[in-house]
């Protein structure tokens, strides 16, 4: 190996990586090693596997490479390939489902390796070249960092990086999650007086110098002009320093070689890092001990470096690129067939075959067509980028001819749904717009009518891109041109038109076609349609603030999904996403949690990856409402991952904005993480002014309030509401005016609180719904705070308590606990500690971090001396029973106790007996009496639960 030098600062650095990873404080770094072409990236990697290796920790080296692009999780997979736990083939049955959760798995993968040692270093190299569905797995890592003594090392040219790999290590630099090291030249120093002397000790120093200068200081041009120096001299010439590029220095290596030396060296190049013996027998049509002479000699060239698993690969990413580009295009073209048929006849996936079979097309063969387009099924969920890829290459090759129209039409659906979750929403867009134009209306009446499907396929990308109008007219002129869709594509269009249009057009304006749908839907005896339709109808009632047609409509929507199979459901996992948002905002949270468990089933089945992040917001949403924040973080975080690898800004607004909205609680008091957040979410949506654009601006809104920015949060609030708010969510309305009614106050400004409050309490009137209502008194407890009427704002905070308790909002419990117990303390101190023991419990436990600051910032308002910490108040009880214990005194029924701790009844019941067991009580009255009299005990002595 070439001698390490010129890099002390570096390798200084690297080791403090390794330091801080295998100390006491460890976790997962991930390092960036740029440069250009030759600059000794892989050279400075090796040296810092050695030291991990060194140090007694798992080292993993991966390499993409440049004529293997589209080959899903290259480098992670050649990581793994020596390792026990390999990478799943992402094509294979059992890892099918999505993208995101093999991304999750092989994160996980390396948890476990770190763990089993004392960490883990996985290096890929030449990363520039690496395929889409590999960066999108490297983002992740970076975004969500394992948390294991995991290091993370990638080496690229930073030319030829691509923009979202250069945005993803830029991202990790900001989060201070990635380091940098960008590498130059070597000093003419260490190339003249260290490297030279060493591999050439005939090289006069002179000549070194010249010889460095025509480099630029570039290491592998130096170390390739001292070669042909050292062969020049050999062979009795004087040859003097190269000016026609490294290429051209590498390119006079393979002069010396024999026909057959020059033949392995091009199959090498031509399999890449997968070059056994055998294959490379089969490749060049030579006996396997000709060929193994033929790669000793190469060998002893230092043309070719042996791999694990008895694979052979060039000594160099550039030297393999002259070699490849060297050969004649006739023979490599034949080799690459002869690659694909040997890696057939060895049972290779199709992904690994479709590469060879790409570069050996030359025309149209229907064989080769087959294995890519099964490469581009097996990897669809998995790797889309890769699928597209075959299926451009299939379509590329595919006869302009009519009867290959039916296939040509089924080639660019498939792609054009592979582009349409992989980031490639316009090109999808305009490749269903091609499909549309060959499917002509007559041949809409067919059963499962291709053009339908393009239509609502393209309308789905059309709402993706924020191009609701668009979508809308696609729709209505395909839903009244002539002669009309079939029933079955008429519903098909119609759920999407109730799905697209809400967003151009309040919800009225589409309530005729989501009855018209639900109308055919019945007539055609389609339940799941008709589930479809009224799905669609509860949110967009919601939406409205007409509670009653929404808790209608849900009812019905509901108990036809829960009679549906999940074979039967397998096409309305959108649908289920708008009834599981409807139950959220109707604060039937059970309900919604379930019906997005259910749907995120069904989507993960079906691959249908652009519906699951509003499955996972959904679910994320109920637990912030149900104070299970460190759930709901992590729940955000996927529905990110997935959002950014859709590319649709329109979604990651919305994602975004909910992320930020669970930032506000779970972070500390003074972070500006959920500020951050939320300031990305309303820059991703941009000038729009449609329900995601509102909510965007609310929750930046709430953000800064949190942050201390009243002015701020008002002007968010104001731009996010429009003209006289009527851009608010008004199923939300009375909580987002609670933002301006804090900041007016904060802001001197009393009337318009007054005015906001007012308005908060008629519409809360209006919707029923307890956390609004709860929202309305709050606010107008804050308008008599602020006019020096504690008395009447304490018993309004309470009425809040009350409201948001019998809801299950836990999280607007806790909150309003924490306003009222100081303006409760001046008349009742023994309460308001209660309430604020109660609240701080709950923070904690529910990992409210934002509100377990406030409870401790409020404390000294509370408690006039530290809390103490009494026993338990029935001895031998675990937190749970006790929990139960108290709910059970506060005259609550088994079910109640079920539905407000997320526990089933059953459940509730077996502590119940164990309590009794415990206690010695027989009864709920009985057990309710010791409860209080223990309780009264604890405050007439001045104590509180332990927090």
């Amino acid at each position: 190996m070439t001698p390490l030098v010129g890099r002390a600062t570096e390798l200084e650095r690297l080791d403090a990586v390794l330091d801080r990873t295998l100390g006491e404080d460890g976790g997962c770094s991930v390092v960036d090693l740029a440069g250009t072409a030759g600059i000794g990236k892989s050279r400075l990697m090796a040296e810092f596997c050695r030291r991990a290796q060194a140090r007694g920790m798992t080292v993993l080296r991966g390499r993409a490479t440049e004529y293997e692009q589209h080959i899903p999780y290259q480098p992670f997979s050649d990581a793994l390939a020596d390792h026990d736990m390999e990478l799943p083939d992402p094509g294979a049955e059992d890892a099918r489902g999505d993208r995101f959760g093999l991304q999750r798995s092989i994160a996980k993968l390396l948890v476990r390796i770190a763990r089993s040692g004392p960490g883990l270093v996985v290096a890929l190299d030449d990363l520039h070249w690496a395929d889409p569905a590999s960066l999108e797995l490297l983002d992740h890592v970076v975004r969500h960092p394992p948390n294991a003594p995991v290091v993370i090392v990638v080496a690229r040219r930073d030319r030829q990086t691509t923009a979202s790999l250069d945005a993803a290590l830029t991202r990790g630099i900001d989060m201070g999650t990635v380091l940098r090291l960008k590498l130059g030249p070597l000093a003419e120093q260490a190339c003249v007086e260290i490297l030279a002397p060493g591999l050439a000790p005939g090289t006069q120093s002179g000549r070194a110098a010249e010889l460095y200068a025509a480099s630029d200081g570039n290491p592998l041009y130096f170390l390739a002009l001292l070669q042909a120096g050292q062969a020049g001299r050999d062979a009795g010439q004087d040859t003097p320093p190269h000016s026609a590029g490294l290429g051209s220095v590498l390119l006079d290596e393979l002069t010396p070689l024999t026909a057959a030396q020059r033949r392995a060296a091009e199959a090498v190049a031509v399999l890449g890092d997968r070059g056994s013996t055998a294959l490379l027998s089969a490749v060049t049509g030579r006996d396997e001990t000709e060929v193994t002479a033929d790669l000793g000699a190469l060998t002893d060239r230092d043309l070719l470096r042996p791999g694990p698993g008895g694979r052979w690969a060039l000594r160099h990413p550039v030297l393999r690129a002259v070699v490849h580009e060297s050969t004649h295009p006739l023979e490599r073209v034949r080799m690459h067939r002869l690659a694909a048929d040997a890696l057939a006849a060895a049972g290779a996936p199709a992904g690994e075959r479709a590469h060879h079979v790409e570069q050996s097309l030359t025309g149209w063969d229907p064989q080769a067509v087959a294995v890519l387009s099964e490469a581009a099924e097996r990897s669809a969920a998995t790797a889309p980028a890769s699928s597209a890829h075959w299926l451009d290459v299939a379509l590329t090759h595919l006869p302009d001819q009519p009867r290959h129209a039916t296939l040509r039409r089924d080639l660019m659906l498939r792609r054009a749904r592979a582009l349409g979750v992989c980031g490639g929403l316009r090109e999808s867009r305009d490749l269903l717009h091609e499909v549309i134009a060959m499917s002509p209306p007559d041949e809409a009446g067919a059963p499962q009518s291709v053009r339908a499907t393009a239509v609502t396929l393209c309308a789905v990308m059309e709402r993706h891109l924020g191009r609701y109008a668009e979508a809308v007219a696609l729709l209505r002129r395909e839903l009244t041109r002539t002669p009309g869709p079939s029933d079955a594509d008429a519903v098909e269009l119609g759920l999407e038109l109730g799905s697209s249009a809400p967003h151009a057009t309040p919800y009225p304006q589409v309530r005729a076609d989501v009855a018209r749908t639900l109308d055919l839907a019945r007539s055609l005896g389609d339940e799941v349609a008709q589930a479809g339709a009224l799905s669609i109808a509860a949110l967009g009632e919601t939406y409205e603030g007409n509670m009653g047609a929404a808790r209608e409509a849900s009812d019905r929507a509901a108990a036809l999904v829960d009679a549906l199979t999940d074979h039967d459901l397998a096409g309305l996992c959108e649908p289920l996403a708008r009834l599981g948002w409807a139950e959220a905002f109707l604060e039937r949270y059970a309900d919604a949690e379930r019906h997005a468990d259910r749907g995120l089933a069904v989507a993960r089945r079906g691959g249908r990856l652009y519906v699951l992040p509003h499955l996972l917001l959904c679910k994320a949403y109920v637990r912030l409402q149900t104070l299970r924040l460190d759930s709901a973080m992590e729940l955000a975080d996927e529905a990110e991952t997935i959002a950014r690898g859709i590319g649709s800004d329109e979604l990651l607004a919305f994602v975004l904005a909910n992320k930020a909205y669970a930032q506000v609680f779970a972070l500390s008091p003074g972070d500006q993480g959920a500020l951050t957040v939320a300031d990305e979410a309303v820059a991703a949506a941009g000038t729009r002014t449609n329900w995601w654009a509102s909510i965007a601006w609310c929750v930046l809104g709430q953000a800064a309030m949190h942050a201390g920015d009243a002015q701020r949060a008002r002007a968010a609030v104001l731009r996010g509401g429009g003209e006289n708010l009527n851009a608010l969510h008004p199923s939300m309305r009375p909580l987002i005016l609670e933002i301006l009614v804090t900041s007016a106050i904060l802001t001197g400004d009393t009337v318009a609180a007054a005015t906001w409050a007012d308005r908060a309490r008629k519409e809360a009137e209006e919707l029923d719904l307890p956390s609004q209502q709860a929202s309305a008194l709050r606010s107008t407890a804050h308008c008599r705070s602020a006019a020096g009427d504690t008395a009447a704002a304490a018993e309004l905070f309470e009425e809040a308590v009350d409201r948001t308790a019998r809801g299950g909002a836990v999280l607007w419990e806790a909150f309003s606990l924490l306003l009222g117990a100081p303006l409760t303390a001046a008349r009742n101190p023994d309460r308001a500690r209660a309430m604020w023991t109660r609240a701080r419990q709950l923070a904690e436990t529910g990992g409210a971090r934002q509100l377990t600051g406030l409870a401790d910032a409020i404390h000294p308002l509370v408690h006039v001396a530290p809390p103490a910490q009494p026993p338990a108040p029935v001895p031998g009880l675990s937190a749970r029973e006790r929990e139960i214990a108290a709910l059970v005194a506060d005259g609550l029924t088994t079910p109640a106790i079920a539905a407000r701790l997320f526990l089933s009844p059953r459940t509730v019941e077996s502590h119940l007996s164990r309590i009794y067991r415990k206690t010695g009580v027989t009864s709920r009255a009985a057990l309710a009496v010791l409860q209080t009299k223990l309780e009264l005990r604890d405050t007439t002595n001045g104590t509180a639960e332990p927090t």
